[in-house]
């Protein structure tokens, strides 16, 4: 199978293009590398069913040859990213969405989308099934990436009702794992981050708002498992294990062995307090179920982070103190930036140049 993943250069966009390069799928991966990272890929470039090609998929998402199947992973899927480009985040989920779904259904393919459990914007329903619809602030700061992912839930529903498309949809619970950015912004990385440089562990609010874990290897079982289907879901993908941001932190400190202690700041304009997933619909009709508990999952990410020290004190700077927007991402060694080139061979380009790509990479 020949499958075209858009964000294919982001933390979890790279994760899936090497689990189908290592199952015998060849892949296209389209990034422009807003969010995502050229290391991500670095080691895929020499796989000959391995091709890149430089896009930003808001403008244009074409690819020749024969495509099987399109998993849509691009957009930012951090808070400091999309908060920090909210009319690229609406873009690449509206505009990015439609020619991705175009280009699945020019090919006949198989076309999966990866939304996300801020749809379900800060619940009244605990925990979150599928039949929920959810509560979303539609005008607040966090919209534009809640409401542009509600919109490709949207669009692509309408393509298969249409079209006849053949649409899945996964809904994404807190993914983690090696290939994090250290200044993204999320929890586990930016806790990992302060631990390992020996900086206060930020905690948003009381730290009793709770979130559930998934692995980025477990996740992406899941999502190979509906590609390989034809369900058009909704499917939450998550671990259903809720914990909170102080029992998290709690795990974080004595996994590294930090002396950092613990700050908190006010809690963010409608961030989530309660977030746990029902996945019986998964493990039901997909036959997924996560199995790497957080003990082992932070293990691997601690040896990820700690593998890079430069990354990490420069990445220190820009989540200390709460997320510091006034920190520039390009100060940050390491942060991907459009401009940046993919090293090994050379790779083909469409959609914009590099010097003006929006943000199509993070996947995830």
């Amino acid at each position: 199978m020949r499958v075209a993943v858009t964000g294919g250069g982001g933390f979890l966009g790279s994760h899936l293009c090497e689990a189908l390069l290592r199952r015998g799928d060849s892949v296209v991966c389209l990034d422009d590398f807003s969010t995502g990272d050229p290391e991500n890929i670095a080691p895929l470039l020499s796989h000959p069913g391995f091709a890149f090609q430089h896009a930003d998929v808001s403008v244009s998402a074409e690819v020749a040859g024969r495509v099987d199947a399109v998993a849509h992973l691009a957009s930012p899927a951090s808070p400091p990213d999309y908060l920090r480009r909210p009319l690229e985040t609406l873009r690449v989920g509206s505009r990015g969405t439609e020619n991705a779904l175009r280009l699945a259904l020019h090919h006949d393919a198989r076309f999966i989308l990866a939304s996300t459990s801020e749809i379900y914007g800060d619940p009244l329903v605990h925990p979150q099934e599928e039949a929920y619809w959810g509560n979303v602030n539609s005008i607040g700061p966090r919209s534009v990436y809640d409401e542009a992912k509600r919109y490709a839930e949207a669009v692509s529903a309408a393509y298969r009702r249409t079209h006849g498309l053949n649409v899945g949809i996964a809904r994404i619970f807190n993914t983690y794992g090696p290939r994090m950015r250290p200044h993204d912004g999320r929890v586990v990385s930016s806790f990992i981050t302060q631990a390992l440089t020996g900086e206060p562990l930020t905690i948003y609010g009381d730290g009793k708002q709770t979130r559930s874990f998934c692995y980025v290897d477990d996740l992406v079982r899941g999502l190979l498992a509906l590609l390989d289907s034809s369900e058009m879901g909704p499917f939450n993908l998550g671990n259903p294990v809720e914990r909170t941001v102080t029992e998290l932190a709690e795990a974080v400190l004595a996994m590294t062995g930090s002396p950092s202690e613990v700050k908190h700041h006010p809690l963010p304009v409608d961030d989530p307090v309660r977030r746990r997933p029902v996945i019986t619909r998964a493990r039901e009709v997909l036959g997924w179920e996560p199995e790497i508990d957080i003990t082992e999952g932070l293990r691997r990410t601690v040896a990820y982070f700690a593998a890079r020290p430069d990354r990490l004190g420069a990445s220190a700077a820009a989540i200390r103190g709460g997320q510091d927007e006034t920190v520039p991402l390009t100060a940050v060694t390491g942060a991907a930036t459009a401009t940046q080139t993919i090293p090994g061979p050379a790779a083909e380009t469409t959609g914009a140049t590099p010097a003006t790509a929006g943000p199509s990479g993070s996947g995830g």
